[in-house]
């Protein structure tokens, strides 16, 4: 009997049940994309079955949209009250496609970084030749793959970065993870899937670093 694989390892699903799931979920419209190219790019694109992630320009679907549409048991996700500034986090030292839809390949959560700091994560994983996710491609990853945001094993996506007005980077962080439901989450949020931040130079047991090999059209 074949072992089942762990989901870590499991395929995401073919890109045209992803644009499907993303129709389904109304992101097409949020982002201003007629659903039939939501579909054609799907079924245009030139990539390894099960390997790549159709994510959206995080300047047409933001952060702050594409939260409230993830989901963990019948809880919705959320992005916490101190981060109202969420989608001022763009990418930093990332280079995207200049196009509404891209994909996103070679994603891993990693777990072997985590209880890592984001200063000491970051060139770790330049040297595997790796660029660190995306807050926007981390709620992508888990709309397609729910089950990829497991408790004590969540991520941070340092690939997002809040540059200040006099051109510093600001010391927060974003990442996902799953709410405890305490202090100003609201016990009615226990279990949902939480956007928050962590500080730069601190580590988390529980937080990994995901990242990807490649994004392209």
């Amino acid at each position: 009997m074949s072992e089942t694989p762990s989901i870590l390892t499991a395929p995401l699903p073919p890109l045209s049940a992803q644009a499907a799931r993303l129709i389904e979920l109304g992101v097409h419209e949020l982002a201003g994309i007629p659903a039939d190219d939501l579909h054609a790019f799907a079924e245009s694109a030139d990539c390894e079955e099960g390997d790549a992630l159709l994510a959206v320009l995080p300047g047409r679907a933001p952060a702050s949209t594409l939260a409230p549409l993830l989901d963990r048991a019948g809880k919705q996700g959320f992005v916490v009250t101190d981060m109202t500034d969420v989608d001022r986090f763009t990418p930093c030292a990332v280079e995207l496609p200049d196009a509404p839809l891209y994909l996103v390949t070679g994603l891993d959560r990693g777990d072997h970084l985590a209880n890592w700091s984001p200063d000491e994560a970051l060139p770790a994983l330049a040297k595997e030749s790796r660029t660190p996710l995306l807050l926007t491609e981390g709620i992508h990853w888990i709309l397609q793959q729910p089950a990829i945001l497991e408790r004590n094993r969540c991520f941070m996506t340092i690939g997002s970065r809040l540059r200040k007005d006099n051109g510093a980077l600001d010391a927060r962080t974003p990442a996902i993870w799953i709410s405890n439901g305490t202090g100003r989450d609201g016990r009615e949020r226990r279990n949902a899937p939480k956007v928050g931040w962590c500080w730069w130079g601190n580590r988390h047991t529980w937080l990994g670093f995901a990242s990807a090999m490649d994004r392209r059209i």
